[in-house]
């Protein structure tokens, strides 16, 4: 595998590690709460992240359709953190799968969304990936600590 690949899987693992570092004490209670009416949880968050790196790196950058849907990562309620860490672990895993084939010259190659045909480059979609899963590891970091402080009162 090229380095600047290994080391892109690198920065995403890293990412779900804080993730997992973040929510792992919490109890269920704490990953189903929503912090206002049409709020994301911690367990919309992390399933959305998993379902997004897959549509980015899978059926974007590899053109393998995933059966994504979207709209039902944001009504999950009752998944547990060994679920969250394995849809995690996952991600990471086929991402793996998909950069092994990649050189240097697929960075500029370019990929045509299934979602909305929207063309984007290669390169483009991992940054954006790592970009996505980097604001939603912020947003749960800020429903922990709002959840830790409503316990608090």
């Amino acid at each position: 595998m090229e380095k600047i690949f290994a080391d892109y899987l690198k920065n995403l693992e890293e990412l779900h590690i804080d993730v997992l570092n973040v929510i792992k004490d919490l109890p269920q209670k704490a990953l189903d709460w929503s912090p206002f009416p049409g709020g994301n949880s911690i367990n919309v968050l992390v399933t959305h992240i998993a379902g997004a790196e897959k549509f980015w790196l899978g059926d974007v950058v590899a053109g393998e359709p995933s059966g994504r849907d979207r709209e039902a990562e944001f009504s999950v309620k009752g998944i547990q953190f060994e679920q969250l860490s394995s849809l995690l672990d996952d991600s990471l895993a086929y991402g793996k799968t998909v950069l092994a084939e990649f050189d240097l010259e697929s960075l500029s190659s370019l990929r045509e969304s299934p979602r909305d045909g929207k063309v984007f480059s290669v390169g483009w979609c991992l940054g954006h990936t790592l970009k996505h899963t980097a604001i939603h590891l912020g947003h749960i970091h800020i429903t922990r600590d709002l959840w830790k402080s409503k316990m608090i009162e």
